[in-house]
């Protein structure tokens, strides 16, 4: 196969000539950075995903996490390429060298992370699931907190965790019963039991350090009582070294439908009455705190959905290229009795869907890591707060689209395979059954569609949307002004004018006593709203590559610049119109699913 696991030339064309990386180079923050430090990063990713991340991929479904005699232990295979991963400091490279990090822009660990995720996703989170963790005690922490911590989270010596679910307390977070009572020496008892948790217990750490939301004894119900302790598995002492196991009990792990590497565990908590927390930041802050790993986490669960998307589109791409089955449509009797199956025209459609989508998810999802870096950089306020204002909004359509589309994709790269896509002989079946808990995890996909019509779009009384309207209309300013794009640029236009106008209507419905029927259609006008951002990034990128194209490209580069301009004008001529006709079933605001009766629902 050409290319592995992610196309490096259309990654380089996101970084470089979409979103001008280069340029962050030149930045204060990034002092002493350049595209050839840049390079070298994600070329060593890339070839340690390759040459030890993706040989383990299979032993994660076949063998997966198991437990045994109150143990978790993961495939023997994981723990060579593990132990390589943090010494090569990939689990670090964004965060600040005060802590440990390499400092690097987002933009290029996501880069990075593309293919070291991409390779081995259960393998590698097993070392970045500290980010989120130390993160929170980094802005949140005393002194001694990140002293104690941080280091060892953002080097992957230590896992991290997100410790909220209850088995009656999943999304409605509020309901929680874990208790936190405080002792005499400042720490805090704490018990409950907990459900669903990622990396809760495994073999690959020394101590795993888990964020637990609790309720304090006497503390309001609902999610304003909630705080947030800093749980050790093993006691951390005050010099950093480690004490006794501290009542922190792995009591099963759940049999899924896919992602066998990545263990889901059920923890108790004191049930031996010996658990203790540290307080993060104040009582009643921790739903304001975990929401800042949370937001991350949903950017990461869209991020899954690339990779996947990313791999499957390749193996098809390279199936369809290599498989022989039936005759050319149109050939004459003296054609060839078989061709590749590229030539099919249905196969041909069902590729370039696939190539369209990943190519404008991944622009969408490097231009968001894009915003977080402009924020680092500036010293404007207003600019900070521009830049991660748009990325809140963008947030949700990350984790809904890039999740759904993510799925949807590996299920059309078995499509492409046909009957050995479904066979385990091939991996494509294996992404899609991995794939799948992206969409659920982190807050559903509904939840996602509720949060961006409830909150996102009335931020800043609808500021935030209408910027991005208007860069969506400086990109078809530009696109009109290219030779080839004036026909794509009108269509798209006009779905983004009407994007507008069905935002206005959603929102006063959302705030009227209509107010169920307009979230009835959040999910579809999510995905309306997903795919006009989607056709902003293609026509974005073929106004790159027609420009590109105009000032005479080199050879080498011509088939795939051609190739951005298909993949908008695809894009644009048949999936767009899809979400136009959604948008204006939105608008007419059908009741049917508020209005049926539920004993009509059958069953």
């Amino acid at each position: 196969m050409a290319q592995q696991i992610a196309d490096r030339r259309d990654i380089d064309f996101v970084l470089y000539e979409q979103l001008e990386t280069e340029k962050l180079a030149k930045e204060k923050a990034f002092g002493g950075l350049d595209r050839k430090a840049f390079d070298m990063i994600i070329n060593e990713a890339r070839n340690f995903a390759i040459k030890e991340l993706l040989p383990v991929y299979v032993d994660s479904d076949r063998i997966g996490a198991t437990f045994k005699d109150g143990k978790v232990t993961v495939p023997e295979s994981f723990h060579k390429p593990f132990k390589l991963m943090l010494e090569n400091e990939f689990t670090s490279m964004c965060e600040d060298p005060e802590w440990g990090g390499q400092g690097l822009p987002h933009i290029i660990d996501r880069a990075a992370r593309e293919y070291l995720s991409g390779a081995c996703g259960s393998l590698v989170a097993y070392g970045q699931m500290g980010h989120g963790t130390g993160k929170m005690i980094e802005l949140y922490g005393t002194p001694e907190q990140k002293k104690l911590f941080i280091n060892k989270l953002y080097d992957g010596i230590w896992g991290g965790t997100m410790v909220l679910t209850e088995p009656n307390a999943g999304s409605d977070v509020g309901a929680l019963t874990t208790s936190a009572k405080k002792n005499s020496d400042g720490t805090y008892a704490i018990t409950g039991n907990k459900i669903f948790i990622t990396n809760g217990d495994h073999d690959l750490a020394d101590n795993i350090i888990h964020p637990v939301l609790a309720r304090v004894e006497g503390a309001p119900a609902g999610t304003k009582g909630i705080s947030i302790f800093i749980v050790p598995k093993i006691w951390v002492n005050p010099d950093g070294s480690l004490g006794q196991p501290n009542d922190v009990v792995c009591t099963g792990i759940e049999e899924k439908c896919g992602i066998h590497g990545s263990v889901t565990c059920s923890l108790a908590f004191g049930g031996k009455g010996q658990c203790r927390g540290f307080l993060l930041g104040e009582e009643g802050m921790g739903m304001k705190i975990m929401f800042k790993m949370m937001n991350e986490a949903r950017q990461d669960v869209g991020f899954q959905g690339l990779f996947a998307a990313s791999r499957a589109y390749l193996y098809a791409l390279n199936y369809a290229r290599e498989r022989l089955q039936g005759k050319e449509l149109g050939a004459g009797k003296d054609s060839p009795d078989q061709v590749p199956i590229i030539r099919h025209p249905d196969v041909r459609r069902m590729l370039l869907w696939m190539k369209s989508y990943v190519e404008g998810l991944r622009s969408m999802i490097y231009y968001v890591e894009s915003l977080f870096d402009r924020a680092h950089c500036s010293n404007d306020p207003a600019v900070k707060k521009a830049c991660n204002d748009e990325a809140e909004l963008l947030t949700p359509l990350i984790k809904s689209l890039g999740s759904d589309r993510g799925f949807d994709i590996c299920v059309q790269a078995i499509q492409v395979y046909g009957g050995y896509g479904y066979i385990q002989e091939y991996p494509v079946e294996q992404l899609m059954r991995d794939t799948k808990i992206a969409s659920l995890y982190e807050g559903t996909n509904g939840i996602q569609a509720m949060d961006l019509l409830g909150r996102k779009l009335g931020m800043n009384n609808g500021a935030v949307f209408m910027n991005m309207l208007n860069q969506m209309n400086e990109i078809i300013k530009r696109a009109k002004e290219t030779e080839g794009l004036q026909a794509m640029a009108d269509e798209f236009q006009a779905t983004v004018h009407r994007l507008g106008e069905v935002a206005m209507i959603m929102g006063k419905r959302a705030m009227s006593a209509d107010f169920k029927t307009a979230f009835a259609h959040a999910t579809p006008f999510l995905n309306a709203m997903g795919d006009v951002v989607m056709a902003w990034m293609l026509l974005w990128r073929a106004q790159v590559a027609a420009t590109k194209l105009a000032k005479g490209a080199a050879q080498k580069d011509v088939a795939f610049y051609k190739g951005q301009i298909k993949s908008a004008d695809f894009f644009i001529g048949t999936v767009l119109p899809v979400a136009l006709g959604s948008m204006n079933a939105i608008a007419k605001g059908n009741k049917a699913a508020i209005e049926i009766d539920e004993e009509s629902f059958g069953g």
